[in-house]
């Protein structure tokens, strides 16, 4: 087979690395780009490169966002003692996009898995332990899906909260989430059920 030029061989092998991208499938890509006119390149290549110097996570939620703290957390009109928790930031945009939920969010970055405690150095801890010493939450919604992952996870985390933080009502989405189901899949009807019907953990 003959060999790539190294300048075509140096993209195709950086856009293999993104997820469900293979080979194959990058070096399509790749010669996508070559056929754009070369502004449209540029464009695209600014771009990515802004993503690292305009983007942030907040520092309130861990939410991508254009300032710090994000929107969703400097608006006055959210309701600032109900906490929304997410495993991620693409459940956080589904919860926000049934327009039914108007309180704060906390992303996590994961969920715990079979190892159960082991694996709680990936979760965001220290940004919930910060808004739960904050004084200002009166609920913690668990709106981590059904999957076994995110059963364990929020055994620990009503377990973690409950313990440092007895006085906080800990709900969870009601059960019209179908099993094994992760929020950022679920329509917005169910989610917004979900949430008005929410169920209390203790």
């Amino acid at each position: 087979m003959q060999k790539l030029p190294e300048s075509l061989s140096a993209v195709v092998e950086q856009l293999a690395r993104l997820p469900g991208l293979g080979p194959k499938s990058a070096l399509r890509a790749a010669m996508t780009f070559l056929k754009w006119p070369v502004a449209e390149t540029r464009r695209l290549g600014a771009a990515i490169f802004d993503l690292r110097d305009h983007l942030h996570l907040c520092s309130s939620c861990g939410a991508i966002a254009d300032n710090d703290p994000c929107a969703l957390c400097s608006d006055p009109g959210r309701a600032r003692d109900i906490l929304c928790v997410t495993a991620d930031w693409d459940s956080l945009l589904c919860i926000e996009d049934s327009g039914f939920y108007r309180g704060q969010y906390l992303i996590l970055g994961g969920l715990l898995g079979v190892g159960g405690d082991a694996d709680t150095e990936r979760l965001n801890l220290e940004r919930l332990d910060q808004r739960m010493a904050g004084g200002e939450v009166r609920e913690v919604i668990m709106a981590l899906g059904t999957t076994v992952e995110a059963e364990n996870t929020e055994v620990f985390l009503s377990a973690r909260i409950g313990r440092r933080n007895p006085e906080i009502r800990l709900s969870r989405l009601a059960q019209g989430i179908p099993l094994c189901s992760e929020v950022k899949f679920v329509d917005k009807d169910t989610l917004r059920q979900s949430l008005k019907y929410r169920q209390d953990l203790k």
